[in-house]
């Protein structure tokens, strides 16, 4: 069945993805198309459809658009079309503009309002339940799931809109009479207790199979619980450092009386999952011999990996993503392309050292004067081993391949010899024949699809030979929920209750497996402990731009002040550090025969002159638009706050 039903979203997606022009589909006759009768007369037919409907729940980010993976400067965009749409604009719009369509058209990344979507979730309920040809078990079962992914639907409405239109059943236009498809919003804590409720009501209902990773289990509903009540919590206890962003209908905001019920379900719904009652889920821990490679499998191994809940799942030979090929180190890469997301150094600093302190890396000593190093990857050791299982080191492989990342050559004088192409030769003074001088990975300031901040992205990278080839592609899997988060859940519902001690051993055993061995006790446990540890934990995953959304600290993280060097480097253990600006790390090698330092490395802290804004977060930001077509269609609603 398990095998069937990948198969069923494989086979759909490639259609839905088929090279017939729109004059094509317009031959299709009728009769090629089946009727709701003949459709649920087919267990195989109801199989696919329900496929179909798992392959289109919205995900942010998406492997399938990268450019969704690394905004709020936690990466620099290596591609040229894209400079000015997210180094050269301060703002947000307030449906996240990404750039016009291959007809110029605008396109949004915020708005995901598909009501057609839920229709037909509901629909297929409704024929569900009296299709003649499933029998009760199987009716149940697909009755559950599509329950499942209606809530995570609406769960996902919420965290962009706030209060949407609670809509249960399929409707149906008379003729006549509009009004009976117009629905107000919903206030955003009933939308909250729609999600917690159903999730409640499901894992009564969906199998306890933590094998299942493809389709709602019991271990998703919690897990969709456990977030959505951390969602609504955090909302209601930090929404009040921004009154402004509310509506006196409760559309949008939660009263703040009512955060501790939420962290007490939240905190429930996790313990259920780590009691083991919704299957075996484990942090995975496959290669304890190399703690930042184990963290990078996470996302690349499918066999018996016991973190991952829920995924979107990709077959080779039916649904597969470029997500590595446009992101794979350039350098001898399949198709010789790549480099788009580049880490920041704002993120890399980031990762804490092993014992428990933050520091930025150590580009000079305390007289000013540059630190050398042997091995370029010196610079990095001692820290949270998460660092190099999310972003690719200078130094270090992919592959089985070193990437060449260096920006030129420094001479004892304080001149720097470099080039404008990757690989760059020059002759060096003393010598006749020109030698590379310039990584073939960049970073060259400019030249795009390298690692212009001297960083690659790791998450989500597959290694699988042929992955980064044109044809060929990759099925690494989209992690929606995993059990770190479950702990990190926990850890933060516990906090806010004022259980710090609790906190800690949730949050520890995360730690822990990136190579933190030192633990922390309910002491250590802040808010800002809260965020940094999900930051550095769930980095290209999505959840930084929601956190920074439902803890209200968004505005203070990009308030439009440019990033001077001396801000970027300090307060690193700061939730609300500002950080507006993509800065870089550039390795040179040292040049200066006779010294003992020659042939060794240095590293710059540069911002690259293609960034010429400062990110600048409206309080409207918090919650995305409602198109203006949407609200003359349906006049029950209401507009967002600040908009």
């Amino acid at each position: 069945m398990k095998n069937k039903f990948i198969i069923a979203i494989a086979t759909l997606f490639v259609f839905s993805l088929g090279c017939k022009s729109d004059s094509d589909y317009l031959d299709i006759k009728p009769t090629q198309v089946l009727s709701p009768e003949l459709a649920f007369s087919d267990p195989t037919q109801v199989l696919s459809i329900l496929a179909d409907l798992y392959n289109r729940q919205y995900d942010y980010p998406r492997l399938t658009e990268w450019v969704t993976f690394g905004d709020f400067n936690e990466s620099f965009y290596s591609e040229n079309g894209q400079y000015n749409n997210y180094h050269g604009n301060s703002t947000w719009g307030f449906r996240g503009y990404r750039g016009p369509d291959v007809g110029g058209r605008p396109t949004y990344f915020w708005t995901p309002w598909d009501y057609t979507y839920i229709r037909e979730l509901n629909l297929f309920m409704e024929r569900c339940a009296t299709a003649t040809a499933l029998d009760a078990a199987t009716k149940a079962s697909y009755i559950a799931e599509a329950r499942f992914l209606r809530a995570s639907y609406y769960f996902t409405l919420t965290q962009y809109y706030g209060g949407v239109p609670i809509i249960l059943n399929s409707l149906e236009f008379n003729g006549t009479d509009v009004t009976s498809l117009q629905y107000p919003r919903a206030k955003e804590s009933e939308m909250y207790d729609f999600v917690i409720k159903e999730a409640e009501e499901l894992k009564l209902l969906l199998p306890a199979n933590s094998n299942t990773k493809a389709r709602a289990t019991k271990g998703a509903a919690l897990a969709m619980e456990s977030r959505a009540a951390l969602y609504a919590a955090s909302i209601a206890k930090y929404g009040a450092t921004t009154p402004s962003v509310s509506l006196s209908g409760g559309e949008v905001g939660i009263p703040a009386g009512m955060a501790n019920a939420y962290y007490t379900t939240a905190l429930k719904a996790a313990e259920e999952i780590i009691s083991g009652s919704a299957g075996a889920y484990s942090l995975y821990k496959k290669q304890p011999g190399n703690l930042s490679e184990n963290f990078a499998a996470i996302f690349y191994d499918k066999t018996q990996n016991n973190e991952v809940i829920w995924v979107d799942d990709y077959a080779l030979k039916f649904k597969r993503h470029g997500f590595t090929q446009v992101n794979q180190p350039r350098f001898g890469a399949e198709e010789e392309e790549g480099g788009r997301i580049n880490p920041s150094l704002n993120l890399v600093q980031s990762f804490e050292k092993l014992d428990n302190t933050f520091a930025p890396l150590a580009t000079n000593d305390a007289n000013g004067d540059y630190v050398y190093y042997t091995n370029q990857q010196d610079i990095f050791a001692g820290r949270d081993a998460r660092l190099g299982g999310t972003v690719i080191i200078p130094g270090s492989s992919f592959k089985a391949r070193p990437v060449d990342i260096w920006a030129g050559v420094q001479l004892a004088n304080g001149t720097v010899i470099s080039g404008g192409e990757r690989g760059a030769q020059k002759v060096l003074p003393g010598k006749t024949v020109p030698e590379q001088v310039v990584g073939f990975d960049g970073p060259i300031n400019g030249i795009g699809n390298t690692a212009q901040t001297g960083f690659y992205i790791r998450k989500y990278q597959d290694p699988a030979i042929g992955s980064g080839q044109r044809g060929v592609g990759s099925a690494v899997w989209l992690v929606r929920y995993r059990y770190a988060e479950i702990l990190l859940n926990a850890a933060e519902a516990a906090f806010e209750l004022g259980q710090s001690s609790v906190a800690a051993g949730y949050m520890n055993q995360v730690r822990a497996r990136a190579g933190l061995v030192v633990p922390l006790t309910g002491g250590d446990i802040t808010f800002d402990r809260i965020v940094h540890e999900r930051r550095v934990e769930f980095a290209f995953e999505g959840q930084y731009f929601f956190d920074l959304k439902r803890f209200r600290i968004a505005h203070q993280v990009f308030d439009g002040v440019a990033l001077n060097k001396t801000d970027l480097l300090s307060n690193l253990s700061k939730a609300t550090k500002r950080s507006t600006q993509p800065y870089s790390l550039l390795p040179y090698k040292y040049y200066a025969p006779g010294s003992p330092n020659n042939g060794k490395w240095i590293y710059k802290v540069d911002l690259s002159n293609i960034v010429t804004a400062s990110d600048n977060w409206q309080l409207g930001n918090y919650y995305s638009e409602i198109e203006p077509d949407i609200l003359t269609r349906n006049p029950k609603l209401v507009k967002q706050p600040n908009q």
